[in-house]
């Protein structure tokens, strides 16, 4: 007989946690090996976990809508025969209780790890107090704490609204809010005893901007993923110092040879070829000629990219947005970019994109000009320090040099615009690379076929 650990996985690089949307399953259900037992979801996508065993669900440790951090156990599974005793779910209830060692009872064999994702995901961490005090914090939490300043006397005073009192996530976020910038008092300890009748009043909460309603104004609560990404936007800002340089290309060249080819395209290949995949390619050429673009940042090392994988955003019919990722999208001739943007974003507006799809981009392109936009200042998708933004084709007068001497001609163009990390990309590097696309752009091969 065995207990099996079942616990959150990494779903991405940059996913610390995900939300359990539904449970599948339930205490005393039995599982066989792969079957779905909880539904989960990023502020990418959203996955079905499945059983890494058969047997029976001895224990659920998270309800329904909790935000549970990568590693954590969320449940037990009970094999080769293991009573398992129909026990309420804490799924159904509250938050599951910090599990402390019972005294004198010795030393339980632990239950074992199974995960879900090609590398082994972390095991969970331990429950530990935080200082001298006796109140449990989340790893989160405290990581959250330490970031903004917040010591420990001054964290005893937040309110928390999980089991047993416990501060959350949401609280700490929102004390930090209702905290702005002036500085939250600390009581003093002092030994000094009182003779006074008159209880302790407890301190007030910072005051927080009062918001005007009227009788006509509608209320709409974000969604779970708007709420994710709006997390996700927040922390890219706090994280990265982010600077935005623009260059206007003409790309009079690729819409003329792409308005000559895409019924032959659509008639040989049974699909559209729009301009996506014809910037994609100009970029991953880029990107070879200035590798310093495709990196990320760890601490104060600068970690070097040998994939070259493009994230692509796309709108979902929700309004909310995705970045399905293109891999090796150098190894990719037009044809293939064009099959592989054209599958992923069918796919995204289906909801039906698995979670390996979303992960492991090194550089991110969004074209703001499908809504008419020219230009656009992107939020950097983290941990990448760069993202394009494409802005709308537009006819416009321009002037051509020709053997004859300048002339005014009516051209096809559009903006780029690349927001990067200036930690680690400064003005020449940024400006650079976005001059290379534009000139990939410029220069596009019209005598190629499809």
């Amino acid at each position: 007989m065995a207990k099996i650990e079942l616990i959150m996985p990494k779903m991405g690089e940059s996913i610390m946690e995900a939300t359990i949307i539904k449970w599948v399953k339930s205490v005393g259900d039995m599982v066989a090996l792969d079957e779905t037992i909880l539904e989960i979801a990023t502020d990418k996508v959203d996955s079905e976990i499945p059983s890494p065993v058969a047997g029976k669900i001895a224990e659920i440790l998270y309800k329904e809508d909790d935000v549970v951090e990568v590693g954590k156990v969320i449940a037990i599974i009970a094999t080769e025969g293991e009573d398992v005793a129909a026990s309420p779910s804490i799924a159904a209830d509250t938050a599951p209780p910090v599990q402390e060692p019972a005294a004198n009872s010795g030393t339980p064999e632990p239950a074992a790890q199974v995960p879900f994702v090609p590398t082994p995901a972390p095991a969970s961490s331990p429950s530990v107090s935080t200082g001298e005090s006796n109140r449990f914090y989340s790893p989160l939490v405290k990581n959250i704490a330490k970031e903004e300043g917040i010591s420990l006397a001054e964290l005893e005073n937040v309110a928390g609204s999980g089991a047993n009192g416990r501060v959350t996530k949401k609280d700490v976020l929102a004390y930090i809010a209702s905290r702005g910038n002036a500085p939250a008092s600390v009581p003093t300890p002092t030994t000094t005893k009182t003779t006074s009748t008159t209880p302790a009043q407890p301190a007030q909460a910072a005051p927080t901007s009062g918001v005007s309603v009227s009788g006509g104004d509608e209320i709409i609560a974000m969604d779970r993923m708007r709420k994710l990404i709006a997390d996700h936007m927040v922390k890219s800002k706090h994280t990265s110092p982010h600077v935005t340089s623009f260059v206007e290309a003409d790309v009079t060249n690729i819409v003329n040879w792409r308005n000559n080819v895409k019924g032959q395209f659509q008639k040989a290949h049974g699909e559209k070829i729009t301009f996506t995949p014809i910037f994609i390619e100009a970029v991953t050429k880029a990107i070879r000629d200035f590798p310093l673009i495709n990196v990320s940042v760890e601490g104060t090392n600068i970690i070097v990219k040998k994939d070259i994988n493009i994230g692509m955003a796309a709108a979902l019919p929700s309004g909310n947005l995705i970045v399905p990722v293109i891999k090796n999208a150098d190894r990719l001739n037009l044809i293939g970019i064009t099959k592989t943007v054209n599958d992923l974003a069918g796919r995204a507006r289906a909801n039906d994109l698995k979670p390996e799809e979303v992960q492991g981009g090194t550089f991110t392109v969004t074209n703001v000009g499908t809504f008419g936009n020219v230009m656009g200042t992107p939020i950097i998708n983290q941990p990448q320090v760069a993202v394009l933004a494409l802005g709308a084709i537009r006819k416009k007068p321009a002037v051509l040099e020709t053997e004859h001497g300048d002339v005014i001609a009516i051209r096809q163009m559009m903006f780029l615009s690349l927001s990067y990390d200036h930690r680690v990309v400064d003005g020449f590097l940024g400006g650079s690379f976005l001059r290379k696309v534009a000139d990939y752009m410029e220069n596009f091969d019209t005598s190629q076929t499809i």
